[in-house]
């Protein structure tokens, strides 16, 4: 998802990685801001205490994760004039019908998503609009500053204007810039921009750039969530974190010239954890899922697939063996009863017995697409499919395996949590990328699933994962922190707490989507644990 093995962390088709950057695709179906006026089926902060369920409700339109509300800016490329790919210039774009003059608040510093809307080819000869998203980074004290992950070439931030390009030399060669039209309010800028390929115009269009800091008015934190401890990661960039037996284990993946690899801390008290020891392995250290049962914890391997670890001695892992997921290895690894559920990079789910926690045996190898992550739930597998959409399979006789249906919004599915409310098996499902947020989903009948709820954030922001504990769904949201939902009412998701964990300053933070709050558990014991990309591990009192 190259020499930034991050961006291989899903290793599906070119346009599903981190396009934007290294190839000449970019991301796909984000989708509006809640904004002041939220749409009618989005939850609300404030949307009052939810009252029990009876579990009826309207079936929702789906509408995709990012949802048009027209050109972001009055501005075009500039009429008769034919843009050449090695001068991209502001006199490219007809800005006239600009408000320029707001461009004098826009500030020379800080960490900007921006949503770029443009026309697309569609299968039947006619045209469409089409979403994608690209970040860019500046800098006021003469740090690198980029625009999609390349330095910029150009910038000219001054006197009421704004133009921003990058270049990237290497095949395939690619050529981004943004020309700013104008500020319709704090930390936003809309314009227009163009992007090359291979020395082609590849797209036009607008854009509109939210910086990010924290959401506009908000508090760092809310609802009682309170910051125990911190604890810096050394290894790589952290993804996700599993708790067991007094002691947190943090998976990284690398991140250029720093490589990944597994960090215990010693969290008995939770106030001051103690480092106990990190666990390199060269040439094999891109490690983003962890899961642990009985004396074992399991590690999903970029390469190796299923790394086993024995934590008889919690502060000591011992390495045991290593259970091959394909060439591509796995992606994420879950326990549910004494069965582990694998998803290997090469599009099969893996299925082990792990009644011996410490000798895993395989039961099944299903292969059902793409998947990169699942969820066991009453004898159903639920699937989160990547572009393929979200799949219920029944997995009570392995031998004998049924698909029960399946639910496409076109977007990248990736992570859920399923629970019963009023008699009704209600699963929550979250996409990733620019403008994914989290659908409310009716799923007792899998041939018919419907879209009964959703919540949203800002339209530039990415869900990573979720976890679902009684009425209460606690997400980790990328820039968006760690964002707690009362779903008791599952119609109307309400956020009930939050924690900005994302701040522009820390070290190792850039332009990408997929940076902030990456993992999240809640074991049960009074806590709730976060990794974020840069600050590490920390632990919230829980709510």
């Amino acid at each position: 998802m190259t020499s930034f093995p991050r961006w291989r962390r899903v290793l599906l088709p070119a346009c599903a990685l981190w396009l934007s950057v290294l190839s000449g695709c970019e991301e796909s179906d984000p989708a509006p801001d809640a904004g002041p006026s939220p749409t009618e089926d989005a939850g609300t902060p404030d949307a009052g205490d939810a009252a029990p369920w009876d579990g009826t409700y309207t079936v929702l339109e789906e509408r995709g994760d990012w949802i048009d509300r027209g050109p972001y800016a009055p501005c075009t490329l500039r009429s008769g004039v034919t843009p050449s790919c090695d001068d991209l210039t502001p006199e490219l774009f007809d800005l006239s019908a600009c408000d320029t003059d707001s461009l004098a608040n826009v500030e020379p510093q800080g960490i900007y998503q921006a949503g770029t809307r443009y026309d697309s080819p569609l299968q039947d000869g006619g045209m469409g609009v089409s979403f994608s998203s690209l970040g860019f980074r500046l800098h006021s004290d003469g740090g690198t500053e980029t625009l999609g992950a390349q330095p910029l070439v150009t910038r000219i931030i001054d006197d009421g204007r704004f133009f921003i390009a990058s270049r990237r030399t290497t095949s395939p060669t690619l050529a981004n810039a943004y020309a700013g039209c104008q500020v319709p309010r704090t930390g936003v800028i809309t314009g227009c921009f163009i992007r090359c390929v291979n020395g082609r115009v590849s797209r036009t269009g607008t854009f509109e750039a939210h910086r990010m800091t924290w959401p506009e008015g908000e508090a760092e934190s809310s609802g009682g969530l309170r910051l125990r401890s911190e604890s810096h990661v050394v290894l790589g960039e952290p993804v996700d974190v599993y708790v067991a037996k007094d002691h947190a284990y943090v998976v990284s993946m690398n991140r250029p010239g720093d490589s990944g690899g597994l960090t215990v801390f010693d969290v008995s008290d939770r106030s001051h954890p103690v480092f106990k020891t990190s666990i390199h392995i060269p040439g094999d250290s891109n490690w983003n899922g962890a899961w642990t049962k009985g004396d074992a914890l399991y590690i999903a391997s970029d390469v190796s697939g299923v790394i086993v670890y024995d934590i008889t001695r919690p502060s000591e892992p011992a390495f045991l063996r290593s259970m091959p997921g394909g060439q591509r290895g796995v992606h994420t690894v879950l326990v549910d009863g004494e069965r582990l559920y694998a998803a290997a990079n090469d599009g099969r789910t893996l299925v082990y017995d792990v009644s011996r926690p410490l000798e895993p045996v395989l039961l099944q190898s299903l292969t059902v697409g793409a998947p990169h992550d699942h969820f066991a739930y009453e004898g159903r597998l639920y699937i989160s499919n990547s572009y393929d959409g979200y799949y219920v399979m029944d997995v009570t006789d392995l031998e004998d395996v049924k698909f029960l249906g399946k639910y496409v919004h076109g977007a990248y599915a990736h992570h859920s949590a399923v629970g019963t409310f009023a008699g009704r098996t209600i699963a929550f499902e979250g996409a990733e990328f620019a403008s994914s947020h989290v659908r409310v989903l009716d799923v007792t009948d899998p041939a018919n699933i419907v879209k009964i709820g959703e919540y949203r954030k800002r339209p530039v922001t990415s869900i990573h994962n979720m976890i679902l504990r009684g009425t209460r769904l606690y997400i980790a949201w990328y820039h968006e922190g760690l964002r707690v939902l009362d779903v008791s009412n599952p119609t109307r998701p309400r956020e009930v707490a939050h924690y900005n964990v994302y701040r522009e300053t820390d070290p190792g933070r850039w332009d990408t989507v997929l940076d902030g709050a990456y993992g999240v558990r809640v074991p049960g014991d009074g806590a709730v644990y976060v990794v974020d990309s840069s600050r590490g591990l920390l632990i919230f009192d829980d709510i």
